[in-house]
């Protein structure tokens, strides 16, 4: 039987300083002064519009994600987090992420986000390195992102993520291994480190830039960072998502464990699970700003609604939920999808002749193989 699953509130901040050649998110450089206090008109008239999708349910994280969210100043994430706790119920203990980057922020509002709420910081550094950094068409230097932090710990921050990318434009297994030092001295309670993809419509993917390491260099790098993360007390609990005890981002994981999330902003997606009918929609607004600016709070900011069939829950279940080290109960499966494990037996049984899930027949974990495959265990489950 379906149960309604946790939910989360995502919000979108779309503009960035420059666009990196390497993103493909909804991202857009900034031309001259941004719409701050439109645009936050906009999401609160786009909660209004999708309230009734979640009446009366509790928020248990929120995140601002972009684009560069610290590009909006401290006053418009307290209004914009003002309003929506008077329209959502907020959990007391509820996780409030914001993503930084370092060479945007300006220094003196870390006490300011703090005073607004945000809890949890998330610093897109990548790189130590400032020529892996230029190489990514980055706009900060490793020291922009060493003060950057070292402020947010001055205001009173004490849990924050650092984002790290590796198998970087001629970057050696040592030149990665020092990002992670760096990365260590800094004491974030949270660490993303993900390999460089060439994704499709980027730059990157056009032009592909010079001595990125091959396949066997990135498994080299990703085994040796792995090891000297988990010496430093750092658990992977995720493929890319690395955490000290009780650290866990409790937003993300619930994507992972195929919770519900309230999407706003220009190009947000959400997931919900509807209640009486127990559907689950993923709806996902138009993506550029000037068009979210001016349809937000109506039918007409909506880019696409997707009612998931008894087929498809399956694949989009195991798209996130296998991505956990620990992997997920199978009672979660059944409780989130609404479908009896009978649904997937074929599936799964294939999936532990090849070795890639473990044997226990309670569970959803993958083993050692199947984390190094893991794309090709979440295809098994594609119809």
């Amino acid at each position: 039987m379906l149960t309604t699953p946790p939910l989360s509130l995502y919000v979108h901040l779309p503009w960035c300083v420059r666009k990196c050649p390497y993103c493909d998110f909804n991202s857009h450089a900034a031309k001259g002064a941004l719409p701050i206090d439109a645009y936050v008109d906009a999401l609160i008239q786009d909660l209004e519009f999708d309230l009734p999708l979640v009446w009366g349910r509790v928020v248990h994280s929120v995140f601002f994600g972009g684009g560069t969210p610290s590009l909006f100043p401290p006053a418009a994430i307290d209004r914009f987090l003002q309003q929506a706790s008077a329209r959502l119920r907020f959990a007391p203990d509820a996780e409030i992420t914001l993503e930084t980057n370092p060479g945007t922020v300006e220094h003196g509002p870390f006490a300011g986000y703090l005073a607004a709420g945000i809890n949890r910081l998330s610093f897109g550094v990548q790189s130590f390195d400032d020529g892996c950094l230029q190489r990514l068409g980055r706009i900060h230097s490793s020291g922009d992102a060493l003060r950057a932090v070292k402020a947010a710990q001055d205001a009173g921050f004490d849990n924050f993520n650092l984002d790290l990318m590796y198998a970087l434009p001629q970057q050696t297994l040592p030149m990665a291994l020092r990002d992670i030092e760096c990365a260590l001295a800094l004491q974030p309670t949270h660490l993303s480190h993900y390999q460089l993809t060439l994704e499709p419509n980027t730059t990157f993917a056009a032009r592909p830039p010079a001595g990125i390491p091959d396949m066997d260099t990135a498994w080299d790098i990703q085994e040796a960072c792995q090891a000297r993360l988990a010496d430093a007390g750092f658990a992977q609990y995720e493929v890319s998502a690395y955490a000290r005890a009780g650290r866990q981002c409790q937003h993300n994981r619930n994507y992972w464990t195929f919770g519900d999330y309230l999407g706003i902003g220009a190009g947000a997606h959400g997931k919900l699970t509807l209640g009486a009918s127990q559907q689950v929609l993923r709806r996902w607004k138009c993506k550029h700003p000037t068009d979210y600016l001016a349809k937000a709070g109506t039918a007409a900011a909506i880019g696409g609604d997707d009612y998931l069939s008894a087929q498809r829950l399956p694949f989009d279940f195991m798209l996130n939920a296998l991505r956990l080290n620990e992997g997920v109960p199978l009672a979660t499966f059944e409780a989130r999808t609404g479908l009896p494990r009978a649904a997937i037996a074929s599936k799964l049984a294939e999936a532990h002749a090849r070795g890639w899930l473990e044997p226990d027949p309670d569970w959803l974990r993958p083993t050692e193989l199947g984390r190094r495959f893991t794309n090709d265990v979440i295809g098994l489950f594609l119809d």
